[in-house]
């Protein structure tokens, strides 16, 4: 029976090939290999915390060695899936060997920039071990917490971004996505001494911005009002800023690209948050308690009220 109909299936399948979302026929269009960035991050693990993630073993010559002999094996492969991103982005308008140039330019601005990667982390560990009583020790942090490993890929796959890499940004985050249920898009500005508590179910849009010591708790979305405009919207602040020392607790929403959670504030729990909040307020199911005097009270939707 199949062998039947095989030439009627091949013949249906080679018209649906004419679709602008195949790439059968076009030798310049290339996709970067998921299995080869993968590779890369957990090499970068490695780098930025040797002994938690591989086999490393101390050595007279200290570091050095090891951090220089990683590295060099990462930038070639790194350079190669930063060329094919950049060609599959390029088609026919951008040659082999520009693309090569282009990936030896962002190759070498992310290594430089990977030092500062390290610096960040160590504080985004040092926020969850001072925020979350049940962490033994900030190396069992690093060692087992999925909101740090989360956050971990997010900072790398955000410098991707910022550097203008295509695929790369999106298939980092999704492979933390993956396997933590926790998606940070690599668009989002996110500062330092960042802890996400019990790291499930969160999601972190594109055009977030997040300030430094900043808490969220697990089922946090920070997400656009509407997409019903689709790419239209594409460029346009569409998700929340969350200022200095806020606090977000389970299962809330904070929406809107015109949503500012002030500095200072705590939101509670399963509450839906479309509007801006002013610094030092505490927003519940019943409305907005705010700690500064000369403040109006704001209403805060919860989801399923009228």
């Amino acid at each position: 029976m199949f062998n039947e109909k095989l030439d009627d299936i091949v013949t249906e399948l080679v018209k649906n090939y004419d679709s602008d979302l195949i790439q059968f026929d076009s030798p310049n269009r290339h996709f970067p290999s998921r299995s080869a960035i993968v590779g890369i991050i957990k090499d970068l693990r490695r780098v930025l915390f040797p002994r938690y993630f591989g086999d490393e073993r101390p050595c007279a010559s200290g570091p050095q060695y090891f951090i220089g002999e990683t590295l060099t094996r990462i930038e070639y492969e790194l350079h190669r899936q930063v060329r094919e991103a950049l060609l599959f982005r390029g088609g026919d308008n951008l040659s082999y060997h520009e693309a090569d140039a282009q990936a030896s330019q962002i190759c070498s601005d992310f290594f430089y920039r990977l030092p500062e990667i390290q610096r960040m982390l160590f504080d985004d560990v040092q926020a969850a071990y001072d925020g979350d009583p049940a962490a033994q020790s900030r190396e069992e942090i690093i060692y087992s917490y999925p909101g740090f490993f989360a956050i971990s890929v997010y900072r790398i796959a955000h410098v991707f971004y910022e550097l203008n890499v295509p695929l790369i940004p999106r298939i980092m985050s999704e492979y933390a996505h993956s396997h933590t249920g926790v998606d940070i898009n690599a668009g989002a500005d996110i500062g330092r001494f960042f802890f996400i508590d019990h790291a499930t179910g969160v999601v972190i849009g594109e055009t977030t911005k997040i300030g430094e010591h900043v808490k969220i708790y697990q089922g946090v979305t920070l997400g656009a009002i509407s997409l019903r405009a689709g790419q239209k919207l594409a460029g346009k602040k569409r998700h929340p800023t969350i200022e200095d020392n806020v606090t977000i607790y389970s299962n809330a929403s904070v929406l809107g690209g015109n949503t500012v959670v002030g500095a200072g504030s705590v939101i509670a729990g399963s509450t839906f948050v479309t509007q801006s909040v002013p610094p030092n307020s505490r927003v519940t199911s019943s409305g907005v308690e705010v700690r500064e005097p000369g403040c109006a009270n704001l209403e805060v939707k919860v989801p399923g009220e009228k």
